[in-house]
């Protein structure tokens, strides 16, 4: 790539227990992968307290668009409300404290609720992966009964970043360079990630 992507920036509003997201970080992989100069910023927003479940109408349409698989395990989870609390608290951690770590971190964490069935929501459910990453969060980070400050102030963020594009629809990826944004339509992409990038290399270009 020929385009100097050094001022560039990809957000990328998710939940980690949305099925969506976990289907559109995949093209999240793909413009990394492609453009390793863009800085990512992930920005859990934290639309799963406890009250909500994700229905098996979800993983169907998620499948037809989209190849991420799902586990049996997890499906077998469909019952149960979804709570992503402790995971908002864990991403936004480590987005202000090791940024490096956060989509290695992220995609782990994906992978084992939608694949192994992990609910994610206790201490013991993400010490395997946060050992594995060598990462040290806080207490008050592995904890699902509230969010800490840094993820409070991460969807405060947000919901000003959902203003200026002029929707609350999850998950969305927006892509910032010399002080313009855009936001990127990950629909037309679910089928044929690959696509994203030569979508991202225009709109570098364009805002160039």
């Amino acid at each position: 790539m020929s385009l100097n992507t050094q001022n560039a920036e990809l957000f990328y509003i998710y939940d980690s227990h949305c099925p969506w997201s976990y289907a559109s970080t995949v093209l999240v992989e793909k413009v990394l992968s492609a453009f390793p100069a863009i800085t990512f910023r992930a920005m859990h927003i934290s639309y799963y307290d406890g009250d909500n479940k994700v229905s098996p109408t979800t993983i169907t349409a998620v499948g037809e668009f989209s190849n991420v698989p799902f586990g049996a395990n997890y499906i077998d989870t469909l019952n149960y409300a979804k709570d992503s609390t402790l995971v908002a608290n864990l991403m936004a951690w480590v987005q202000n404290k090791s940024a490096k770590s956060a989509f290695e971190l992220l995609t782990k964490l994906q992978h084992a609720h939608f694949i192994l069935g992990n609910e994610l929501t206790d201490k013991e459910s993400v010490s395997d992966i946060i050992d594995e990453l060598k990462l040290s969060p806080p207490a008050k980070c592995l904890q699902s009964n509230k969010l800490t400050k840094d993820a409070e102030f991460a969807i405060h963020d947000i919901t000003e970043i959902q203003e200026i594009i002029g929707t609350q629809a999850i998950p969305a990826m927006l892509l910032a360079y010399n002080e313009r944004l855009v936001l990127l339509n990950h629909n037309l992409y679910l089928e044929n990630p690959s696509a994203i990038i030569d979508a991202v290399t225009l709109e570098l270009e364009n805002m160039a």
